[in-house]
This record gives C-alpha cells, sequence and structure tokens, in this order.
C-alpha cells in the first residue's frame, strides 16, 4: 500500500526527528519571528487562527487518505479467499479422479493379464505358422530359381537366389537354427548350380580364347568364331559379376577352413570370374611346387616365384584386352590385371608360408628364400605395377620366428663377412689408388666392403612395411659398425708404434670414410623416416636410452639416430690423429735441436751479409718437415690432411716459440736471420696448401714482428708497455689519455701475444741504446 505524504503547511518547519521541539529555545525564536515581543499580544490572535487552519487542513488530508486505502486492502483480500476457495476445490477434484483412477487400474489389471494370457497363445499359435510361411516362402524362392534355371534365365535366377540371401541375411538373429540350416542349405545349393554352370559355360569360352596363356610365347591367334566368343565372354562375365554378391555373403557365413594343397582355387577372395581364370594355373601350380615333384625343390624358391611372374607377365595383354573392356561396360570398377597377379601371389604366398618354417635351421636355404622374396617383390612392385596397398610377400618375413631368424643371419653372416674382409692382404690398400680422381677419401678396401655390407643389409630392409621391424635391422647396423670400430681400434694399438705406416693411415682413413658415410645417413629420407617413427614408437634401444632433451633434438630433426657412433668414431680419429702428431714432433724435435742450441746472439748484421741464406741448422728440421708433409699428403685423405698438417703447424708453432724465442737471447742480426728463416722458408713449406700459412704459426710471426722492431721503436714499445704495467699494477691509469697497450700492439700486427709477453720478447732483445 502506498505511502500517503502529508505537505507541512508553509508557516512550519516540519517536525523532523532531532529538531527542536515547541519547548525549545527554537520555538521562542519562531514565536519572536512570528509574533513580534513575547510581551506585547498582538499578533498571538492571528497566529492561533492561522495554526488552527493549517491544522484542520491537516486533519482533511488524513481522513481522505483513511477513505481511499481500505477499498483497495479489502479487494486484495477478497481475491485471496477466492484463490483459496478454488484452490481446496481443485485438490478435492483431484483426489477424487485419483481414487477413481486406482480404482479403474485394479479392474483393469485382471483384466491385462487375461489378455497377455491370449496374446501368448496367439503368439504361440502364429510361431509355427509363420515358420510355416518363411518355409514356403523358401520353397517358392527354390522353385523360382529353378525356374527360371529351366527356361536359360540365368540372370533372374541369380535375382531370386539374391533374394534368398537377403531374407538369411534377415533371420541371421532368429533362434530357429534349422530354418537357417535349411535355408542356407538352399541358398547354397542353387548357388553352386549357377557358379557351377557358368564357370563351365565361361571356361568353354576362355578355352576358345587360348586361355591360360602359361608361355610370353604363346600364339594368340582369333578363334574361328570370336565375335559369338566374345558377345558369350560379355554375357557371363556380367552375370558372375551378378553372382558375387550372393558368393561374398556363402563366404562370409562359411567357417574359414585350411587350405587344402590339392584344392584348385586360390586361397585369397578374388571376383568370380578371376577365380575361374585362376582354376587352370592354381592346378598347374599346385601340380607342379607341391608333393615329390622334382620342381618342389627347397632349394630352389625362385622356380615357382618367377614362374608366377612369368604368368603374370604374360596375361597381362590378354587380362586389359580382353577382360577388362568387359569389366568397364559391366560397371565394375575392377582391374582385371590386378585381380589376377592378387590370385597368383596369394598361391606364392601360400607356397612361401609352408617352406618358411621347414628351413629355418637352414642358414643357406633361408638366406637364399629371403633373397628371392625380396626380388619377388621388388619385381612385382616394379615391373608388374603391383599396387602397394596390396600386400606382397614381405609380411611372411615379418613372423616372429622368421624375422629373429633373419637378424640371426644377417649378424652371423656379416661377422664372418668382417672376420674375412680384416683377414685379407688388400684390406688396407684402396683400390682406387691409381685413380686420383676417384680416391680422395683414400677409403682401404675393407671400410669400403664393409660400408657395402651394411649398404646391402638396408636395400633387403627398406621394402618392408613395419617401421618396427626396419627398426630392428637398423639396430643390428648400429651394432655392426661399432663391433668394427672396436676392430680397428685394436689393430690401431698394434700399429700404433709407427703411425706414419700404411696400415695406420688407412685405419685412420678407414675412420674418416665411416664417419663420412654416416653422417651422409643422417640426412637421407629414408633414416629421417626411421628417426621419426622411431621418436613416435619410442624404440628404446635404437634411440640408446638419450634423455627427453635428446628425443627432443631427434624429433624436430635436430640430430640423427647415428649420433652416438658418430662421437665414438670422432673421438677415435682424434686419439689416432693426437697420437701421429706425437710421433710426427718427435721426430722434428730431434731434426730441431741443432737450431734450438744455435748462437743468435753473435749472428752478424743484415748488413754484413751480401745475401741472406737459411741457418745451417735448421736444414735437417726443415727437410724433416717437408719431408712428413709430402708423406702425409700421400697416405691420408683430403679431409684428415687438412686436420693434419693444421695440428702439426700449430705444434710445430709452439714448439719454436718455447724452444727457440724463449729459449736464447737475440741480436739484431739473429733476428733478421730468424726473421728470414721462418717466413722465406717454413712457412712457405705450408703455402702449398693454404694461402696465408703465416696465419697457423701466430705466436712465432708476432715474435718475429717484435724482435725485428728497429731500435727506436722498440724502445717506445717497451717504455709504453712498462708503464702500463706500472699504471695497473697501481690502479691509477688515465684511460682517456694513454691508449691501451693492446691497441699500440695491434697497430704492429701483432694480436695474439698478450703485453707481457711482449715485454718478456723485448728483454730477449740484445741491442738496447747504451749497451
Amino acid at each position: 500500500m502506498a505511502a500517503v505524504e502529508l505537505s507541512p503547511s508553509p508557516g512550519f518547519p516540519p517536525n523532523v526527528p532531532g529538531e527542536p521541539s515547541a519547548g525549545d529555545p527554537g520555538s521562542l525564536e519562531f514565536l519572536q519571528r512570528e509574533a513580534g515581543e513575547l510581551k506585547s499580544l498582538r499578533g498571538v490572535e492571528e497566529l492561533l487562527e492561522r495554526l488552527k487552519e493549517e491544522s484542520d487542513a491537516l486533519g482533511e488530508q488524513v481522513l481522505t487518505v483513511r477513505s481511499s486505502v481500505p477499498p483497495k486492502v479489502s479487494a486484495a483480500l477478497s481475491a485471496a479467499e477466492d484463490a483459496t476457495c478454488s484452490l481446496k476445490e481443485l485438490l478435492q477434484r483431484e483426489e477424487m479422479v485419483s481414487s477413481k483412477l486406482q480404482q479403474h487400474l485394479q479392474e483393469a489389471s485382471q483384466w491385462m493379464d487375461d489378455l497377455s494370457r491370449v496374446f501368448n497363445q496367439v503368439d504361440l499359435i502364429e510361431r509355427p505358422m509363420k515358420y510355416l510361411q518363411c518355409l514356403q516362402h523358401i520353397e517358392e524362392l527354390s522353385a523360382a530359381v529353378q525356374q527360371c534355371l529351366m527356361v536359360n534365365s540365368v540372370c533372374e535366377a541369380i535375382k531370386e537366389v539374391d533374394r534368398l540371401a537377403a531374407l538369411d541375411s534377415g533371420l541371421n538373429h532368429s533362434s530357429c537354427s534349422h530354418l537357417q540350416k535349411f535355408l542356407r542349405e538352399t541358398l547354397c545349393f542353387w548357388h553352386n548350380i549357377i557358379k557351377e554352370r557358368l564357370s563351365s559355360e565361361f571356361g568353354k569360352v576362355l578355352t576358345q580364347l587360348h586361355w591360360p596363356i602359361i608361355s610370353p610365347n604363346q600364339s594368340l591367334s582369333p578363334a574361328a568364331n570370336c565375335q559369338d566368343s566374345s558377345s558369350q565372354l560379355e554375357a557371363l562375365v556380367a552375370q558372375l559379376l551378378a553372382l558375387q554378391a550372393s558368393d561374398d555373403f556363402i563366404s562370409q557365413r562359411t567357417p574359414p577352413q585350411p587350405v587344402q594343397v590339392s584344392s584348385s582355387s586360390p586361397a585369397v577372395s578374388v571376383c568370380l570370374p578371376i577365380q575361374i581364370m585362376l582354376l587352370p594355373i592354381c592346378k598347374r601350380f599346385r601340380y607342379h611346387f607341391y608333393g615329390n615333384r622334382q620342381t618342389n625343390s627347397l632349394h630352389k624358391p625362385e622356380w615357382y616365384l618367377t614362374q608366377a611372374l612369368i604368368w603374370m607377365g604374360s596375361s597381362t595383354a590378354f587380362m586389359e584386352e580382353k577382360i577388362q573392356p568387359v569389366f568397364d561396360r559391366a560397371g565394375a570398377a575392377i582391374s582385371a590385371r590386378v585381380e589376377l597377379c592378387r590370385g597368383l601371389v596369394s598361391l606364392v604366398q601360400e607356397k612361401v608360408a609352408a617352406d618358411a618354417p621347414r628351413i629355418l635351421y637352414d642358414d643357406a636355404l633361408f638366406c637364399h628364400l629371403v633373397e628371392e622374396v625380396l626380388q619377388f617383390e621388388k619385381e612385382l612392385r616394379g615391373s608388374h605395377s603391383y599396387p602397394p596397398a596390396l600386400p606382397g610377400l614381405l609380411h611372411i618375413l615379418l613372423e616372429d620366428a622368421v624375422l629373429q631368424k633373419w637378424l640371426a643371419v644377417e649378424k652371423k653372416m656379416a661377422v664372418e663377412k668382417m672376420d674375412a674382409m680384416l683377414s685379407t692382404d688388400g684390406a688396407w690398400s684402396s683400390q682406387y689408388k691409381d685413380i686420383s680422381d676417384m680416391d680422395e677419401l683414400k677409403a682401404p678396401d675393407c671400410a669400403e666392403t664393409f660400408m657395402t655390407l651394411l649398404q646391402v643389409i638396408t636395400e633387403r630392409y627398406r621394402a618392408l612395411p613395419s617401421p618396427a621391424a626396419q627398426l630392428k635391422f637398423l639396430e643390428l647396423q648400429k651394432d655392426l659398425v661399432d663391433d668394427f670400430r672396436i676392430r680397428l681400434t685394436q689393430v690401431m694399438k698394434e700399429e700404433s708404434r709407427c703411425p706414419l705406416g700404411v696400415r695406420y693411415c688407412a685405419i685412420l682413413n678407414a675412420v674418416n670414410y665411416i664417419s663420412t658415410i654416416l653422417t651422409d645417413w643422417g640426412d637421407d629420407v629414408f633414416f629421417l623416416q626411421l628417426q621419426q617413427a622411431a621418436v613416435s614408437l619410442g624404440e628404446d634401444e635404437v634411440l640408446g636410452g638419450s634423455s627427453m632433451m635428446e628425443v627432443g633434438r631427434l624429433a624436430s630433426l635436430e640430430g640423427s639416430l647415428f649420433d652416438g657412433l658418430l662421437a665414438l668414431l670422432d673421438r677415435l680419429k682424434g686419439d689416432m690423429l693426437g697420437r701421429l702428431l706425437d710421433f710426427l714432433m718427435r721426430e722434428i724435435s730431434e731434426k730441431a735441436k741443432p737450431y734450438c742450441q744455435e748462437r743468435w746472439l753473435s749472428l752478424p748484421s743484415q748488413q754484413d751479409q751480401s745475401i741472406m741464406s737459411l741457418s745451417g741448422s735448421a736444414c735437417p728440421m726443415m727437410l724433416c718437415v717437408r719431408d712428413k708433409l709430402l708423406n702425409l699428403h700421400q697416405v691420408l685423405s683430403l679431409p684428415l690432411f687438412q686436420l693434419a698438417w693444421q695440428g702439426l703447424a700449430e705444434r710445430l708453432d709452439h714448439f719454436l716459440y718455447q724452444e727457440v724465442v724463449l729459449s736464447n737471447h737475440f741480436s739484431e742480426g739473429g733476428a733478421a736471420q730468424l726473421h728470414f728463416d721462418m717466413n722465406r722458408n717454413l712457412f712457405p713449406l705450408f703455402g702449398h696448401y693454404c694461402k696465408r700459412p703465416e696465419n697457423f704459426f701466430k705466436h712465432m710471426k708476432e715474435a718475429v714482428i717484435i724482435l725485428c722492431l728497429n731500435v727506436g721503436s722498440a724502445v717506445l714499445l717497451r717504455t709504453v708497455l712498462k708503464e702500463s704495467q706500472q699504471e695497473t699494477r697501481d690502479k691509477e691509469r688515465d684511460r682517456a689519455a694513454d691508449p691501451p697497450p693492446e691497441s699500440v700492439l695491434n697497430e704492429m700486427g701483432v694480436y695474439c701475444l698478450a703485453p707481457s709477453d711482449v715485454l718478456i720478447l723485448l728483454n730477449l732483445r740484445a741491442s738496447w741504446p747504451g749497451q
């Protein structure tokens, strides 16, 4: 109910709680303002009259509000009472209806029980009727098939057989087993009769067309009634294709039976026309390659494999010219040539599956079978364009027992070949040594034969349809590489007394060759696909127990499956190069002893000599360096020779710097002689292999620059370096005023030596002012 606001009179403030009342000082102020001085009563009468009028007006407003509110409230109360009465009536009606419903349900329950018994009796009586109706329908269809066959209407008979097959499919979940059996026997009976009739007629037509074509040289002369044969062929193929649906249905309903050797049909399900065409071929195949025939030999699997390929090739023209157009006109999306190949492949699959368990314990026979199967698969996919989606023979080799035997035989034969190749007389010589263009890697014959062996293994398992099986062969290859590395290490230790020998360098070339080939394999598409397969399959053996980070690198193709082997090979290569360089430095240092003991302090100055020449004491060292470089270039591959001469230059640089420069004092003539020996004799020895050989002798190059400075420049440089050293020690250098000593040295061409080393070299000079 809305609140009614009573407006205050204009002369009085509203009576707000908290404001002063009439007895408060505020009320006195009001009276004084309205009536003037309280002691005079002149304005009081007017004030009282006005207050009375305002009071009457407020009373009238209150009466008006009171008179308007009660009718609304009473109307709302009345409506609520009416709603309550209606609700009570509805509840009473609901109780009444519910009671009547319960009573009706109780009465109807008895009726439902009676009706249920009646319905059950009706259903019990109706089942035999339906059974008899279904039986009658089967007999009607059977009679229709018989009638069609009597009037030679094979197409209509096939339609009735399809109706029988549809009825059989509809009774699939029925519990009437005898009815199902009768229907299936009826279906098979008429289906076989039609199939036999069509097969017989189709066979006669094929005979007239000179089928089967058992040899490539067989004549395909046209028959006398070629036109009639072609029309009969087309009609019979169309009828056989129409019978295909019921044939497939019967094949699905019939439990699989083991293939008998005497069976004349292929084990795989192909379309009916091709099945009939395969019958004479199957008879020939089983006659020649089963039983006690001489052609049935475990030693000669190539006989039946080659025969199957010959039949495929010789039949191609007939299938494409005679059969395929008929298939196309009949609307069948079937490749006649591929269907025939499927049938022949199924014969070969059956034969290989039967022979494989018999030769698991004979390595020679097993290897021969595997080789022939791989060759058959290659020709089947290549020459005969057999679709990759259809299985060939390789899945037989993936059976667990056969695959394990294959892996074991591969490893056994590879180990035997490794032993043989390492023991031959020419194992450590290159077969291309007389052909410079082909002998860049200088790989010994044993290493090249070994990598060829691995490549042959790769080609054998490359076509396998299972990545998991391929990864097992890859793991075998990695084991063989590691085994070969261990054998090379053993031979290397025997030859380490003479690192410049032919066999030691050949081992080094072999390690580098294998490492190069494995690096190339790591970028090959086939091995990249295997890498992805290993990551997705989680093959721990192939991944080598790699961490999650390494697995991530392999997944992103940043690494390769051969990284572990490459690391071991690189370590062996580095160790062998180190041994070789140590051996060379021992010989060179022995030849360099007279040169190290040269009297550099007493050598005459350059002005006192008419012409500069190589120091006599340096000749043995220079000849030794030249001979060793030539020897390395002849026996090492180009990549290894690059590493070898650069490593030799680095070690020789360090040796000369320590034993010649830092161990002697130099006069002006001695420094000039050292400069001539290095720049005109030693550095050019390495100039045959690079454009700026002095860059590989940084210590000697810069030491000669310092020792050959003129006196003034040397004095100034020593002063700068000493002051810099003192200021650095006192930490009082003025960086803005004095440039750092490194910049001064860089201007002279000195980048490698530190200021302290330069100061030591300056102190080795004998010619200073005042001395």
